[in-house]
């Protein structure tokens, strides 16, 4: 099996691209080990320097602190995960999607949530990250950046040029946009 490694604007997170599913129940991230019961991403978090995890339909993203190098950990996490397919595993994460609707968002919130997920979020995963909406109050919509976007040196210039101006333009009402 090849699994594909791409560099993100971050350079503290790789994409790790298996070729194979890795999470059909929407987009997770993983800061520690103790946050998982799943063996393999308690591995790959076990590893020195490995700070976080990000799964996505079809890819990992990897953060690293900045102290460690990505020749020490990479081949690691490589083979980890070469033996987890290997044993026949279809995904990491492997659950029917549970999707909350029960929250009732206003007009607004729809329209800011329909742009997110079908004009930013495709741009950002490209990259390894995510994006998700958290609120939307008195003009200014709060976001959360996972993956390679968290600490990512461009994000809050990705935030403001990119998803803050899109935002404004579709919607009106939209005057800022925050990350937390």
């Amino acid at each position: 099996m090849f699994i594909q490694t791409q560099e993100t604007p971050n350079p503290n997170s790789l994409k790790f691209i298996p070729g194979r599913g890795v999470s059909n129940n929407g987009p997770h991230e993983f800061l520690n080990e103790n946050e998982t019961e799943i063996p393999i991403l308690k591995n790959i978090l076990s590893i020195n320097g490995v700070t976080g995890i990000f799964l996505s339909e079809d890819f990992l993203s990897i953060n690293k602190s900045q102290e460690e190098n990505w020749e020490n950990i990479k081949h690691l996490i490589i083979s980890h995960l070469n033996e987890y397919y290997e044993e026949g595993n279809e995904f990491i994460i492997d659950k029917k999607n549970q999707f909350d609707n029960s929250k009732d968002y206003g007009d607004i919130e729809k329209k800011i949530i329909k742009i997110l997920e079908t004009k930013i979020r495709p741009a950002v995963a490209k990259d390894g990250g995510d994006i998700t909406f958290k609120k939307f109050k008195d003009g200014k919509v709060t976001v959360v950046l996972k993956g390679s976007c968290s600490g990512c040196p461009s994000s809050t210039l990705t935030l403001k040029q990119g998803v803050q101006n899109l935002l404004c333009h579709y919607i009106p009402e939209v005057k800022e946009v925050l990350a937390v």
